[in-house]
């Protein structure tokens, strides 16, 4: 098995839009190409999945990169709000005790 750093590994845009657009002009299936390049079949075909979803020919529903991304960034603010509500909540709850006594 490959250690932490090999399965978190990062790839730049770049690399990814060749990665995708090798599999789609060399005839090469998915695994081929993933071997060649030493990624991931799994990783490579997720790639390849989500650029054909960005170009417009994913099943319905499936979100594209930028609304991904979209999403992502709202998600944020909307947590750190329940967090803060939660805290707040918690903190009239030890005041409203703490005047009853």
């Amino acid at each position: 098995m490959g250690s932490k750093s090999n399965r978190s590994r990062r790839y730049t845009e770049e690399f990814k839009r060749d990665a995708v657009a090798l599999v789609r002009s060399s005839g090469k299936t998915v695994t081929e190409v993933a071997r060649e390049i030493a990624v991931n079949a799994e990783v490579l075909r997720n790639w390849v999945k989500q650029d054909t979803i960005d170009r417009g020919q994913g099943a319905p529903g499936e979100l594209t990169t930028a609304e991904r991304e979209e999403l992502r960034r709202l998600r944020r603010p909307a947590a750190e709000q329940a967090e803060t509500i939660e805290v707040l909540r918690k903190a009239a709850v030890f005041f409203a005790k703490e005047s009853d006594r």
